[in-house]
């Protein structure tokens, strides 16, 4: 499902000076920029860098940063589910996965991951996709934001509905160990039916395999 990829952008003032919101970025156009040290969400920022990078080579994978003058405060990744994973199972061409977004600490507070996910989904051409975020609770900044489980869900589920994303049943068995985790989906309006159930299959793959063994 390749295309060119449509560069989007917006600019908004902050005390830090101007945020700049913009991609999707090849990994050519991320080296012109530095990354923030606060970005230790997932790996060391060296490390985290190089991977946003690798992201960006992929055909399909699709970077969204925020930056500040010429230093990445935030980003946003989209490629296709991990081989390992149920989602990747049938093998879609047209389901992405919000891979990671963090902003970093000294830039929160004003909306970055929500203005990220609205400049990703300016491209008209995800409305192709599937788009799924699987969230877990024990990957959440409990620490660093002061907040509860319940009440870093409620900050989680408002930021992705900026990008259209929603919780969806699943019985995928890591989601549903614990009542917090979920599994947030945005079904693109050109997606035809027959990839609407192939995810559906997916979304219930324990289900499905149980009841193909009582036959």
């Amino acid at each position: 499902m390749y295309h060119e990829k449509t560069y989007h952008y917006d600019a908004f003032d902050s005390e830090h000076g101007p945020i700049i919101i913009e991609g999707p970025l090849s990994s050519e156009e991320l080296s012109k920029y530095s990354f923030n040290e606060g970005l230790v969400a997932f790996r060391p920022p060296e490390k985290q860098f190089e991977a946003v990078k690798s992201i960006a080579d992929f055909e399909e994978g699709r970077i969204i940063v925020a930056r500040n003058h010429e230093e990445i405060i935030g980003y946003v990744t989209f490629l296709h589910p991990d081989p390992l994973e149920r989602w990747s199972e049938g093998k879609m061409e047209d389901l992405l996965e919000l891979g990671a977004i963090e902003v970093s600490h000294k830039f929160r507070g004003y909306r970055i991951g929500s203005r990220l996910l609205q400049v990703s989904m300016m491209d008209d051409y995800m409305e192709n996709y599937i788009i799924i975020s699987t969230e877990y609770y024990w990957h959440w900044d409990l620490k660093g934001t002061g907040l509860n489980i319940w009440d870093y869900r409620k900050v989680m589920e408002k930021m992705m509905a900026a990008g259209g994303l929603t919780p969806a049943p699943t019985d995928d068995p890591e989601i549903i160990s614990h009542p917090a985790n979920c599994l947030m989906v945005k079904i693109g309006s050109r997606v035809p039916e027959s990839s609407v159930e192939m995810f559906d299959k997916l979304r219930f793959l324990t289900r499905h395999q149980y009841r193909q063994t009582r036959r």
